[in-house]
């Protein structure tokens, strides 16, 4: 009998927690009474939008270059992103001493634009519509030596994005639901890994833009499924694709994928800044638009929930929550 060893364990995220003090925040768990009135649950909120670059990605950008030898950094480092994985390997980078080329789309949010070039790193841009982001990036990095640290695609990476839930986890104690949003898959299969591996009753959701249900679709073929590069406000889940070593993980251990409209999505960012009194992106904002809406089903007594992050400009806040419909 072969067994196949998965890309990331419980202790792998254990691991990147120790190499991350210091280093990202520990960040805080909001609680709400309204919120919880509305979803029928007590809700704990693990808010990754105060975090370092305002998301949970620098915890496996970091885990990821740290490990790089030091040949490797003196060369620098090359990535893709549409935003949040962009800042966080350009400080990274910073960090380590090294260097960063980040491949980003035109269409970009400014904000995540601008504060990437603010950590120092070179932009490439290429248009996400008819263009292979992974394809330039490779090119960049076989051309000049770079190490590729990709958004998800990559086992230090999904270690590193489990310890937002680890953290969630020690904090409040065993749930019986987590909800994080689902763009290429690299957060789920880390939190995913620790959720189960430390409770393997926890029910794992994640939450898409109805738009962007690959995932959602590639979980109920049970194989992998392409979709035309969705149109969404959550620009970090306008993936198309789930990761290959994502979804290995992400078969076994999600229990569900559910999907919000972008109008949901929204109505949720309202929400948080008016009741929590918290900025949060629209990809950030898909898991609390899953409860507000009932779209997560019946829940369990105790469910967390990962607010990705925060990163978003006040002029583009406010003219979507101004169309909010709520």
């Amino acid at each position: 009998m072969t067994t196949t060893t998965p890309p990331v364990t419980l202790d792998d995220v254990r691991d990147a927690a120790a190499r991350l003090q210091g280093v990202a925040h520990r960040t805080p768990v909001l609680r709400s009474r309204t919120l919880d009135a509305l979803a029928g649950a007590e809700i704990h909120l693990k808010c990754e939008n105060f975090q370092r670059v305002g998301a949970f990605k620098i915890r496996g950008a970091y885990n990821a270059a740290s490990r790089l030898t030091p040949e490797q950094l003196s060369r620098g480092i090359a990535a893709y992103s549409s935003g949040n994985h962009a800042q966080a390997v350009a400080l990274a980078a910073r960090e380590l001493g090294t260097t960063a080329v980040i491949v980003m789309p035109e269409d970009a949010p400014p904000s995540k634009r601008a504060a990437t070039a603010g950590y120092g790193a070179e932009i490439v841009t290429y248009d996400r519509y008819t263009g292979d982001r992974v394809a330039i990036a490779e090119a960049l990095a076989a051309e000049r030596g770079l190490a590729v640290i990709p958004p998800y695609e990559h086992p230090h990476v999904m270690a590193g994005q489990g310890t937002a839930a680890l953290e969630l986890l020690e904090d409040v104690g065993e749930l019986g639901a987590l909800l994080t949003p689902v763009g290429g898959g690299g957060l789920m299969a880390g939190s995913a890994t620790v959720a189960k591996g430390l409770h393997p009753d926890i029910r794992m959701i994640g939450v898409e833009p109805e738009a962007g249900d690959d995932t959602k679709r590639s979980l109920e073929a049970g194989r992998r499924i392409s979709i035309p590069v969705p149109h969404t406000i959550a620009d970090g889940q306008a993936l198309h694709t789930p990761g290959e070593l994502t979804f290995s993980v992400n078969r076994r251990l999600v229990d569900d994928i559910v999907l919000v409209t972008d109008d949901e999505i929204r109505d949720a960012m309202r929400f948080a800044f008016e009741r929590l009194k918290i900025v949060v992106e629209p990809s950030g904002a898909t898991p609390l638009a899953a409860l507000l809406t009932g779209r997560a089903g019946p829940l369990p007594r105790r469910v967390g929930v990962i607010i990705t992050g925060g990163n978003i400009d006040a002029e583009r806040f406010a003219r979507l929550c101004g169309t909010a419909t709520r």
